[in-house]
């Protein structure tokens, strides 16, 4: 059987009903059965009370009459308690006997046991109906012949009594069963046709079934927002993307039903949706969704009405929302893409004449005495290296590889090497009081390039100065050994990221920054990833001004060498906190 669909289906209350099973074990099959049950009943206590009557008044004095007419009802009553709806078949069965030759049996016996008095002719209608709506074709024409063989040998025996009345009776009898056999042959085509109705309807049923799962399923996964809205405001029907948009990240949405009303941050989208059931026209709008605690999203709202969905409904008003830092986002994605294309190509044309400048700065410098010459050709140097090793990450980014085995063999003393970058980036950015340093004192070896790693941590450092707070501690950075591993986390005191965003952090191009290009985040994890390492976001809680604070922190988990540096127990040469 089909899934059943949920209570708040979007295409509301439903008449579909799930594919049923075999005929025999259909509603309609059972009522039907049901209720040629009830007549046969219904006619033996007729019978029972007519012989009854008839005893009562003199006009009969046979018992035997009123017995079998007992013993139809009787047998009747068990049949219908106790016998499982089910087809008569293609021929004489034991089913047929039961139900049908029962009844041809006791109207027969009422027929010639009651002589002229009554006619019980016209009850062999209700075996022949039988036959020919449970059964087959060929069961019922066999029905209706044998009802007519027993009428014509009834009327052999009235020619030997009284001569004079047998033709008349030989042709009702014969008219009779030619009619018997046209209720079997009519009766049966069309139960045919009903039956064959009922199953092209029940295949019907399965299809739109079908079909209507389909529709939820893909409603349900879709990346857009959509909501049903009725007049009131109150929301019957919401996909999980409309949920993330219109949920906060401290109260996300899980009640099946909710009212626009309810929340200040969704007046605009009951705004739009009562502006467009007032005109029946379509609306678009872009709005911005704000709850207390949390950044505002930009979402583009879309209106359509849907027909009411029964009579004196009211419309329902359909909302897709598409959030435009997404939309932004992919657009940012390809135009982006094309300048990394770009940035690649101009990478490789820079090697060469970057090599030139190199080489040209060291002849210079072998022939200048002057210190402060000297100092200048230095720079010089230091800055062509850097550049050089900028050209080669773009290199190595855009061809995005996996572990580098020569990146592996370089070791660096882990706490020593994150100390150092955070407070030199602490004095050049003037986040000195801002910034908390916290390393263990043990000396740590691990595999990893040390100008890739000031790479990695200046670009996280930068990315929690945007967002964290003027706080003392409000940016920390931690140097820990985690088992078999070490982690660094750089954490900050900002607000939590939407979910939105969270979705895209580490993807090229993606930044919830107009201003970024998006690629920080992005070359950040290559990186970790070329050494072996991670590069993962969480909301963790660190210790502010004496207070536990919730933020936003970047973990590198890195693995450790086979054997980490002698610890001889003194203390670091560097200062494991820093204000």
């Amino acid at each position: 059987m089909p899934t059943p669909l949920p209570e708040h289906s979007w295409f509301g209350p439903t008449a579909l009903e799930p594919v049923p099973e075999p005929p025999e074990g259909t509603q309609e099959f059972s009522r039907l059965w049901q209720a040629f049950m009830t007549a046969r009943l219904t006619l033996g206590l007729v019978l029972v009370v007519l012989q009854a009557a008839l005893y009562v008044s003199g006009s009969a004095q046979s018992r035997t009459l009123i017995a079998i007419c007992l013993a139809y009802f009787l047998g009747t009553l068990a049949t219908r308690r106790f016998v499982r709806p089910r087809r008569l078949g293609q021929a004489f069965n034991r089913a047929w006997g039961v139900l049908i030759g029962l009844d041809i049996a006791v109207f027969s016996g009422l027929q010639w046991l009651q002589g002229n008095n009554l006619n019980y002719t016209p009850l062999f209608a209700l075996p022949v109906l039988l036959a020919s709506v449970l059964g087959s074709l060929r069961l019922a024409l066999g029905t209706a012949a044998g009802i007519s063989m027993l009428l014509l040998l009834g009327t052999y025996g009235l020619h030997r009594e009284a001569p004079g009345e047998a033709a008349s009776a030989f042709v009702q009898a014969a008219l009779a069963g030619a009619g018997y056999l046209l209720i079997a042959l009519l009766a049966n085509q069309l139960a045919s046709r009903l039956a064959s109705e009922g199953q092209r309807a029940r295949l019907s049923q399965l299809a739109a079934t079908v079909q209507r799962q389909v529709n939820e399923l893909v409603i349900e996964s879709l990346p857009d927002g959509v909501l049903i809205v009725d007049a009131q405001g109150l929301v019957r029907a919401a996909n999980p993307a409309a949920r993330l948009l219109l949920g906060s990240p401290h109260r996300p949405l899980r009640a099946a039903m909710f009212d626009l009303k309810s929340s200040p941050a969704w007046q605009t989208l009951l705004h739009l949706t009562r502006m467009s059931m007032g005109t029946g026209r379509a609306q678009q709008a872009e709005v911005t969704i704000h709850h207390a605690g949390s950044g505002p999203r930009r979402v583009l709202v879309r209106t359509s009405l849907a027909a009411p969905q029964g009579i004196a409904q009211d419309s329902l008003c359909v909302l897709f929302l598409q959030d435009q830092r997404e939309l932004e986002a992919r657009l940012r994605t390809e135009k982006l893409a094309s300048m990394g294309r770009l940035s690649t190509a101009v990478a490789h044309e820079i090697r060469n004449p970057l090599a030139a400048i190199a080489q040209a700065n060291a002849l210079l410098d072998e022939e200048l005495s002057d210190p402060r010459q000297k100092k200048l050709t230095a720079m010089v140097s230091q800055n062509a290296k850097r550049l050089e090793r900028i050209v080669d990450d773009i290199l190595n980014v855009s061809r995005v590889r996996g572990n580098d085995p020569a990146l592996l063999t370089q070791h660096i003393h882990l706490h020593e090497q994150v100390y150092r970058i955070a407070s030199d980036w602490a004095h050049q950015s003037g986040r000195l009081a801002q910034l908390h340093i916290q390393v263990d004192a043990e000396a740590l070896s691990v595999r990893f390039d040390a100008d890739h790693l000031r790479q990695i941590l200046v670009n996280l450092l930068e990315n929690a100065q945007r967002y964290a707070s003027k706080r003392v501690g409000g940016i920390q950075v931690l140097s820990v050994r985690r088992e078999q591993a070490a982690r660094v986390t750089v954490w900050s005191d900002g607000a939590p990221m939407d979910a939105s965003v969270q979705r895209h952090l580490f993807e090229p191009f993606f930044s919830s920054e107009s201003r970024s290009s998006g690629l920080g985040l992005y070359i950040s994890r290559e990186l970790c990833e070329r050494h072996g390492a991670t590069l993962a976001y969480h909301r963790s809680t660190q210790e502010v001004a004496g207070l536990a604070t919730e933020g936003n922190a970047f973990s590198i988990t890195l693995p450790l060498t086979d054997s980490t540096l002698p610890n001889d127990n003194t203390e670091a040469p560097w200062q494991t906190s820093l204000y």
